[in-house]
């Protein structure tokens, strides 16, 4: 893969994660199998005295983050979808924080936020094997940047990626 051209499809907002997950493996499907192991692996065996646990009083739970986290996944696949299906709409951001104070996260048992993601990663990883090379490099408008399908696989995982390394920093 061409670095260089891999920058020109996506926001450099999203550089930080699209660094992580190129980091890992250049792969869009390892890398997403890659960061979900990590992600399992980390949270499967989170002592429960650490899901409600915020490091700071204007913090996200470790149950707020992972919310965070399935969210953020289930907006990129829906955009990734629209691309690559040449949806010509531009697709607006969200607010992460609106949507983690209305998500009710804190009183989700904490089995199943894994067994969520765990859904959902794997869905994620069924539409991307669905893509092929052309609808991969197919770009649409998101924050008024052109962004790739491809280019989401990889902040998809990146994203990830940085909210482990956050949790790994901050909160165990």
């Amino acid at each position: 893969m061409n670095d260089k051209l891999l920058r020109k499809e996506y926001n450099p907002f999203f550089e930080n994660y699209v660094s992580l997950a190129l980091n890992t493996n250049n792969d869009i499907i390892k890398n997403m199998y890659l960061s979900f192991d990590r992600f399992y692996l980390l949270l499967s065996n989170l002592p429960e005295d650490k899901h409600l646990y915020a490091y700071d009083d204007k913090k996200w739970t470790v149950k707020e983050l992972i919310s965070h986290i399935i969210d953020t996944e289930r907006i990129l696949t829906y955009r990734a979808l629209c691309i690559s299906r040449n949806h010509n709409g531009r697709l607006q951001p969200f607010d992460e924080n609106e949507f983690v104070e209305n998500s009710n996260a804190n009183e989700i048992p904490f089995n199943e936020l894994i067994n969520e993601f765990t859904l959902l990663r794997k869905a994620t990883i069924a539409m991307f094997n669905s893509f092929n090379a052309e609808l991969l490099i197919r770009k649409g408008i998101l924050n008024n940047v052109d962004t790739s399908v491809r280019a989401l696989g990889y902040i998809i995982s990146g994203h990830v990626l940085h909210h482990l390394n956050i949790l790994e920093e901050r909160y165990l």
